[in-house]
């Protein structure tokens, strides 16, 4: 099971991050290093298979949430280095929480609880329509306001279903 966690701050740096492949040099990575408001600096690895919410084109000076799984092996270096599974871009009256959710609807870390609506748009990562129900699933689920209990409880924007 993915342990998902997540790191946020403004984007310092990007650039091209070499990985070899058969004694080629692949330019599809990209290294980017984001600190956050305390100083603290994380590079994520981005991969073509990063996710990237709402398909955004993130830009140095952005503030942005890296999701990562904080189960996988990572190289022993400062600052730390994590391959990015989901990056979302900071956006006003939207909230992004990746993780595992159950049968409940509820997330792993008993945060919070999703009432899913009419208007609730339930996807795959390639934008295809999800047609079963997404409990049970890791999800990224994008949303506004929440209520104050525990855990919250909000009728998500949007759900993406990482099958």
């Amino acid at each position: 099971m993915i342990n998902f966690q997540s790191f946020h701050g403004r984007v310092t740096m990007i650039e091209d991050f070499f990985v070899q492949s058969n004694g080629e040099q692949l330019g599809c990575y990209k290294l980017m290093s984001v600190q956050n408001r305390y100083g603290s600096l994380v590079k994520f690895v981005i991969s073509p298979d990063t996710y990237f919410v709402n398909h955004v084109m993130v830009k140095i000076g952005d503030i942005v949430t890296g999701f990562y799984d904080a189960n996988a092996p990572t190289p022993m270096i400062f600052p730390p280095q994590f391959r990015a599974i989901v990056m979302a871009k900071n956006t006003p009256y939207q909230k992004v929480k990746v993780g595992y959710f159950n049968r409940q609807l509820v997330s792993s870390d008993n945060k919070l609880k999703l009432n899913i609506s009419q208007s609730t748009r339930i996807i795959l990562k390639n934008d295809q329509t999800f047609t079963k129900n997404p409990a049970n699933h890791n999800l990224i689920v994008v949303y506004g306001f929440t209520t104050m209990s525990i855990p919250a409880q909000t009728t998500p924007y949007k759900i993406i279903v990482m099958c």
